[in-house]
C-alpha cells in the first residue's frame, strides 16, 4: 500500500502540487510583509502620515456579559493592505508565469479545399463536406 501510494505521489503531479502550495504560501507572507513593512508606510507617509491598517468605520459599540466593550467597525484600511497585496502577489505570478511558460510554436494550417458544390472550405481529407454534408 505504501508502495502504491509513493506511485501515485510520483505518477500525478500531487508531489508538484503541495511545492507549489507551500512556496505559495511563504509567497504570501512575504508579500504580505512587504505591502505592510514597506509600500505602505511611505504611500501613508505621503498622504498626509494616514496609518492604513487602522482606518476604520465605527458603526457603533458592543458590551458583552462581562462589561468588555468591543467597537463594530468596517476596516476598510485593511482591505487596502489586502487588495495591494493581491496586485503584488498576482503581478509576481504573472511575472513567473512569463518566464517559465513559453507558449509553443503555432501548428501549421491544415490544408484544405473547397468544395465544388457550396464552396465551403472544407479539410483536404475530407470526404463529406461539414456545411452541406456533400460527399466530395
Amino acid at each position: 500500500m505504501l508502495s502504491e501510494f509513493r506511485a501515485f505521489l510520483l505518477k500525478t503531479n500531487a508531489l508538484a502540487l503541495a511545492i507549489g502550495v507551500i512556496i505559495g504560501a511563504a509567497l504570501g507572507a512575504v508579500v504580505s510583509s512587504l505591502v505592510n513593512d514597506i509600500i505602505m508606510p511611505p504611500v501613508g507617509y505621503v498622504l498626509g502620515g494616514v496609518d492604513f491598517s487602522s482606518l476604520q468605520i465605527v458603526l457603533g459599540t458592543h458590551t458583552d456579559a462581562t462589561g468588555k466593550v468591543t467597537q463594530v467597525a468596517i476596516r476598510y484600511g485593511n482591505f487596502i493592505n489586502v487588495v495591494i497585496a493581491f496586485i503584488v502577489v498576482a503581478f509576481v505570478v504573472f511575472m513567473i508565469a512569463r518566464t517559465f511558460i513559453k507558449e509553443a510554436p503555432a501548428a501549421p494550417p491544415a490544408p484544405t479545399r473547397t468544395c465544388p458544390y457550396c464552396r465551403e472550405t472544407v479539410l483536404a481529407d475530407a470526404t463529406r463536406c461539414s456545411h452541406c454534408t456533400s460527399t466530395i
